[in-house]
């Protein structure tokens, strides 16, 4: 399973690797106190995803996310966060949309646990995509305040939609365009709302999770990996990558 998955995404590593990896490198090359640390997801609803391994280290995750992974609580949410750091801690987000594999190397399907069917991960993008496909009229989300999630995502991936039709895989390009607004979205969230964080350093960690069958595990293909220093904030703050360091490539 993990050459399916390598054969996709050569970068990727189960969720337990990721997890230990990035909260070490916290913890020494940062000193960051895990259990003043403060854990946020931007991440998909569905069941299939439990924060990589992240729960198993840190407590009480602030849950941002909704389906596909946009920051749906927004600004109110991002403020609320910023709140509630422990005195003298950090904060760190977890975002990443998420995409499955089958047994086959397929990706966009999944063998969930406890079934035998196929069924689409990530599902609510999956069902944007095959509207995005329709050939017989032109696709327009209309607002739903019993659908609202679903309807934002599809207004989201609008704007693409010739790059994601015509892309080799149509499944996996929808979902990197998700990672980049989620990316953007969480980096805009944050910077505006940096004289709300009681704490002075913001670790933002993202990617995209692969799904694979229950006998297996899940990976993660880490995009970003930052700090931001809150007292420091600016422009170019958002554009510097932790991955980047002499330090972290020492791992």
């Amino acid at each position: 399973m993990n050459q399916f998955v390598l054969n996709e995404y050569p970068n990727a590593e189960t969720g337990e690797s990721v997890t230990h990896k990035y909260l070490n490198f916290l913890e020494k090359e940062y000193q960051s106190d895990l259990k003043k640390m403060l854990f946020a997801t931007s991440l998909c609803s569905d069941d299939i995803n439990v924060s990589t391994d992240f729960r198993k280290v840190l407590a009480r995750p602030f849950t941002m996310g909704g389906l596909g992974g946009l920051p749906y609580s927004g600004l109110t949410g991002m403020v609320a966060f910023a709140h509630h750091i422990p005195d003298g801690g950090d904060a760190f987000i977890f975002y990443a949309p998420h995409i499955g594999i089958t047994d086959d190397g397929e990706l966009g399907k999944m063998r969930r646990p406890g079934q035998s069917k196929l069924t689409n991960s990530c599902g609510a993008l999956m069902l944007g995509l095959e509207r995005l496909q329709q050939q017989n009229e032109v696709y327009v989300p209309i607002n739903s305040e019993l659908d609202y999630q679903q309807t934002l995502l599809e207004q989201t991936v609008m704007p693409y939609k010739q790059r994601i039709l015509e892309a080799k895989n149509p499944k996996k390009e929808i979902t990197e365009v998700f990672y980049e607004e989620i990316h953007k979205k969480i980096q805009l969230l944050v910077k505006m709302s940096k004289k709300e964080f009681l704490c002075k350093r913001v670790f933002l960690l993202g990617g995209i999770i692969i799904n694979t069958s229950p006998e297996f595990n899940d990976m993660v293909d880490v995009r970003n990996f930052q700090v931001i220093n809150t007292n420091e904030m600016e422009e170019k703050t958002f554009d510097i990558s932790i991955l980047e360091t002499p330090a972290f490539r020492d791992l």
